[in-house]
């Protein structure tokens, strides 16, 4: 544990923010398997609007610096033509 009281602040800021990408991180994670979850029941309408929700998590991820931003563009890439096979 730091003694310095700057050390200290540093300790609980980059904590906090760690809870907040970590949590960012997993919603983000959890709408792209709801998307894929739809894709293997063949569920087209369920699909499409899981998709819009995973684009959303997705642009904000990458937005916060979680993810590259080609990473996210990757990933809807992929969604789309997942449902766009369906």
């Amino acid at each position: 544990m730091p003694n310095i009281k700057s050390a200290i602040k540093r300790v609980k800021t980059s904590e906090a923010r760690n809870a907040q990408n970590t949590m960012a991180k997993s919603a983000m994670r959890t709408a792209v398997k709801k998307v894929e979850a739809a894709v293997t029941v063949n569920d087209a309408a369920a699909a499409k609007e899981a998709l819009v929700a995973a684009a959303s998590n997705l642009d904000k991820a990458a937005a916060k610096g979680l993810i590259h931003k080609n990473a996210a563009a990757r990933k809807k890439a992929r969604l789309m033509t997942k449902i766009n096979a369906l």
